[in-house]
């Protein structure tokens, strides 16, 4: 019975490892790929200045990507709302 015991919480313990170690791969395949794709949105530093651009990290091109998407959503949640409250009128006309 104790040898048996052994092995389940050894069988355990070994898929526990193996499933953390998996996980530990994806989270840091992912953080590399999001890392990678910041990197390229930002713009490239002058070779002079790369030192002092190293230091304050420059996301003006990040911001200003995200800025647009902000608003390129924003005018399709207000379209959707617009066509939602033509759907909405549009059976009280009816029975009227």
């Amino acid at each position: 019975m104790g040898f048996l015991l052994r092995v389940r919480l050894a069988s355990f313990f070994a898929g526990a490892a193996t499933a953390s170690l998996a996980g530990f791969y994806l989270l840091s395949k992912d953080y590399l790929l999001a890392h990678d794709a910041v990197a390229r949105q930002v713009a490239p530093p002058c070779p002079p200045l790369h030192f002092f651009r190293s230091l304050f990290l420059d996301v003006k091109g990040v911001y200003e990507s995200l800025d647009g998407r902000y608003e390129a959503l924003n005018k399709h949640v207000t379209a959707l709302e617009n066509w939602k409250e033509t759907q909405a009128a549009k059976p009280a006309e009816a029975s009227d």
